[in-house]
């Protein structure tokens, strides 16, 4: 099968694998659409140390092409998405209530990192039954691919923001991953949400899906402008779904006492986080720093799809570009670089 790989630290192409080989509880997926994340770019850099031939990708949709023995679910043909986390159920973390992870830092991420991914013709999944889920009709590829990562992703930073009914809430940056805090946090009952973004297409969307203000730090002070829009409060909830410094040290500082800063974001380079000791009231404000990678599983999928199937949401408006799986080079380069106001990009196969 063809897939395409992160040759070494700054190279991709295609190349020629063999097909996966499954065992009694795996499943193997012939893939019909994938999406191209910024994870995939920090991977390439380097973000998680040297990889050789690693198959990228973890956003996908696909068909069941074949099932172990010991699967009682899903059966080849079914329609499926499947988590861009997919943990080893018995692992005592997936145990203990945490279900992204599963063993190291990066838990149940195990796609293009620590095995191949999804952008090949078929890709592997194992425990299949918590991990795939059925696309219901009417939902297309599309939309529920978006549902592996994104809306995950971003619906977590809402869902650990403790964010009250009516609180004011702030997302930093409106990029596919703050585009679905955003509409997380509008779901979840905030008041006020306010989108940091300095991007115009990125701005528009945020409004569509939810934000009340838009604060463009290269124009105005964030902090200044968050206190102005909260009565010199702070927010309740301040969502980090960049992953950078300025960023957090920002989500720290606007965040009022008894707050929740929120991370979502992939700090994919430097070797600490700074937190800003006075605005975090040196240590005594009662600010809760939560983080968190996007839950996996079967169960976290078909709650996704439910908010789909019932019109709540059409994250498809984040797609800006489209290319077949032959064009994966242009695809990627068009990502990695973020050119053409690019927000998310779309592999058919």
């Amino acid at each position: 099968m063809k897939a395409f790989v992160m040759q070494e630290i700054g190279r991709v192409g295609f190349m020629e694998k063999p097909v996966p080989d499954i065992g009694p509880r795996d499943a193997l997926i012939r893939t019909t659409t994938a999406l191209i994340c910024t994870s995939d770019s920090h991977t390439v850099q380097g973000g998680i140390g040297p990889r050789e031939n690693l198959t990228l990708g973890h956003e996908a949709v696909g068909v069941v092409e074949a099932v172990g023995d010991e699967v009682r679910d899903f059966r080849p043909g079914d329609r499926i998405v499947v988590g861009a986390i997919t943990p080893d159920w018995g692992d005592l973390a997936s145990q203990n209530g945490y279900p992204a992870q599963s063993g190291g830092p990066l838990g149940g991420f195990k796609f293009a990192n620590s095995k191949d991914g999804v952008f090949a013709e078929y890709f592997h999944v194992g425990d299949a039954d918590a991990n795939l889920a059925k696309i219901p009709h009417g939902i297309s590829d599309e939309a529920a691919a978006y549902c592996a990562d994104m809306l995950s992703t971003g619906f977590l930073g809402a869902e650990n923001g403790s964010i009250p009914v009516g609180g004011t809430v702030a997302v930093l940056a409106q990029g596919p991953v703050g585009l679905m805090a955003t509409a997380g946090a509008k779901l979840r009952g905030a008041g006020l949400v306010i989108g940091v973004e300095s991007v115009p297409g990125r701005q528009e969307l945020a409004r569509s899906y939810g934000a009340d203000e838009i604060v463009d730090f290269t124009r105005e002070d964030v902090h200044e402008r968050v206190l102005e829009l909260t009565d010199g409060q702070g927010v309740d909830t301040a969502i980090e779904a960049l992953g950078a410094d300025v960023t957090f040290r920002t989500a720290v500082e606007i965040t009022k006492p008894g707050g929740t800063i929120s991370n979502i974001g992939y700090f994919g380079s430097g070797d600490f986080v700074s937190i800003p000791r006075v605005a975090w009231g040196v240590g005594m404000a009662d600010k809760t720093i939560s983080s968190g990678l996007c839950p996996g599983g079967r169960l976290r999928m078909e709650r996704l799809l439910r908010v789909l199937g019932g019109g709540r949401l059409d994250p498809t408006r984040m797609t800006t570009h489209r290319f077949s799986f032959g064009e994966m080079e242009r695809a990627f380069e068009v990502s990695d670089q973020k050119l053409e106001d690019m927000i998310k990009v779309l592999i058919t196969f």
